[in-house]
């Protein structure tokens, strides 16, 4: 489908008048939303929901009379209420648009109306919200790892989601979101990730089953993405044209203390690890049954600036793959995150410290062999909020382990499970965090209230040399054996949001390939990567 056609379209979509539907916002309260993990908030900010910085409106002081009541005082402070954060989230069916709407001072949002729209006799809990994305990307790169060798080449790729939201009543919600992915005016194959036509991305049923200390418990069946943590194992890839989903059970309690998740499930699309299907045009999405991913993830939260994950993930993978870590893999971890604020003289926030850390450990068998792995990292982090463009330095450190024997009776090689690889080892997706040391720099900073800037970079190097090297999907690059020495990249990114609505960012990218890439797998020069992204969300 044409660009031109799906904008004409979705114009349509949001120009739909009231009918027997009414369109205001509803004030009173919704059953909790429920909510899939803590925001995000890694080594690139380019995979961050855009937020607004909205600074203190100046006012003159308005004059008191000391006979008004302590209500009419308050009614008169000249600070009126700062507008809620963007309501889009990573996870559609995450959205708030509550708080946004009811929020006096929020700027007004394109398809607004369509939000939390009665239906029925009565109002709240009875809910509809419709809305979607379309996005654009324009992409220049040259001799990446990509299978079939080093290429020069342009391309375009288009996706449109659309979802409706529906809460029947204070127990039941359906949710449905369509996705089509598309690629045009290329002049090579596309990826798996590239293609894929109007499937269903989510369709769920939500059932409270009960509550504890006043918080819900929820059962979802169907088809869902998962997101957990800071993506590193499980997330839904939006960077690709095809966002990884699943198909199965979940189960889930967040209250503001404790988050619960457990979930059985099979993988359904490409980009989460399902082959791709022989007409990609056409073809319908399916779980494949052959792989079971499930897992039970909690997430300890309190007052204080600090946030604690605790996880165990297991992976059953019954297709055999050479040299590919799969068989049935057993991953238990534990994610902590923590900030610490400085106030200057004037008791403002002059700076920010913020340190994460997470680990996990993965045990099972892989094809006869006893699988031992696991991976680290850890992020530090400063920002200085007083200095002009707000800058921030962190810097980051990862290890994915390799297969120390590949002829042993252990496998020592990390499975990545399903992560947002796009970034944590370089924007220009040549790597899995397999085999892997990354030590990387990272400087933002925010040149105006609508631009952010990032520059990044990376130092890799092979775990151990005994290993092959693993590009971004997972496979083996090269032959085993040989330098440790992958590689530097820098990465360079600019975004602007015009709001929560709308955002255009660019990003160009530089890898210099080291001695392995020389001697191990058909040379190639510095690869290249430019691209252009638009999104529109209604």
């Amino acid at each position: 489908m044409r660009p031109s056609v799906i904008l004409s379209l979705s114009l349509i979509t949001l120009s739909v008048t009231k009918g027997t539907v009414s369109a205001e916002p509803v004030q009173a309260e919704l059953p909790p939303s429920p909510n899939a993990q803590a925001k995000y908030d890694g080594i690139d900010a380019e995979i961050k929901e855009p937020e607004e910085v909205f600074q203190p409106v100046s006012q003159e002081e308005p004059k008191v009379d000391v006979t008004e009541t302590e209500e009419e005082i308050i009614e008169n402070d000249p600070l009126p209420p700062k507008p809620a954060t963007n309501p889009y989230k990573a996870l559609f069916f995450d959205n708030t648009f509550e708080a946004y709407i009811n929020n006096p001072s929020s700027p007004p949002l394109l398809g607004e109306r369509l939000k939390m729209m009665c239906f029925g006799d009565e109002c709240a809990p009875h809910i509809v919200s419709v809305g979607g994305e379309i996005r654009h990307r324009w992409m220049h790169e040259q001799n990446r790892l990509r299978p079939g060798g080093p290429a020069l080449t342009d391309y375009n790729l288009w996706r449109w989601r659309q979802y409706v939201d529906l809460h029947l009543n204070e127990t039941l919600r359906f949710y449905v979101e369509l996705l089509d992915g598309s690629i045009f005016d290329n002049d090579i194959a596309p990826t798996p990730i590239d293609i894929n036509r109007w499937n269903l991305q989510n369709a769920f049923v939500d059932i409270k089953l009960n509550e504890w200390g006043g918080d819900p418990a929820y059962f979802r069946y169907g088809r869902q993405e998962l997101l957990y943590g800071a993506q590193r194992l499980v997330s839904p890839l939006d960077w690709s044209n095809t966002r990884r989903n699943f198909e199965g059970f979940k189960y889930f309690h967040h209250s503001d203390s404790l988050h619960i998740d457990a979930f059985v499930t099979n993988p359904v699309n490409s980009a989460a690890g399902n082959g791709p299907f022989t007409e990609l045009d056409s073809g319908r999405d399916k779980p494949d049954t052959s792989v079971t991913f499930s897992g039970v993830y909690l997430t300890f939260l309190s007052d204080s600036p600090q946030l604690l994950d605790l996880y165990y993930l297991w992976l059953r993978d019954e297709t055999v793959t050479p040299n590919r870590p799969d068989g049935s893999r057993h991953t238990i971890g534990t994610r902590f995150r923590t900030t610490s604020e400085i106030q200057n003289e004037y008791c403002e926030v002059s700076r920010i410290w913020e340190f994460e850390t997470e680990t996990a450990y993965q045990f099972g068998n892989d094809n006869g062999q006893r699988v031992s792995a696991g991976f680290f990292t850890s992020v530090l982090g400063h920002t200085w909020k007083t200095l002009p463009w707000q800058p921030r330095l962190s810097g980051l450190f990862y290890w994915g382990s390799g297969n120390q024997n590949p002829n042993g009776g252990t496998n020592n090689t990390f499975n990545t499970l399903f992560p947002l690889g796009h970034a944590y080892w370089g924007i220009i997706d040549n790597l899995s965090g397999q085999n892997l040391y990354d030590y990387s720099l990272q400087m933002n900073l925010k040149p105006a209230k609508k631009i952010d800037f990032v520059g990044a970079f990376h130092w890799f190097e092979k775990a151990t040399s005994n290993d092959f090297l693993y590009n971004v999907a997972g496979a083996p690059v090269g032959t085993l054996g040989g330098s440790r020495d992958i590689g530097q990249e820098l990465d360079m990114i600019a975004t602007y949001t015009f709001n929560p609505n709308f955002n255009i960012q660019a990003g160009y990218s530089w890898f210099w390939y080291g001695s392995f890439v020389g001697t191990n797998i058909p040379p190639r020069n510095t690869a290249t990567q430019f691209y252009v992204q638009t999104t529109l969300r209604f």
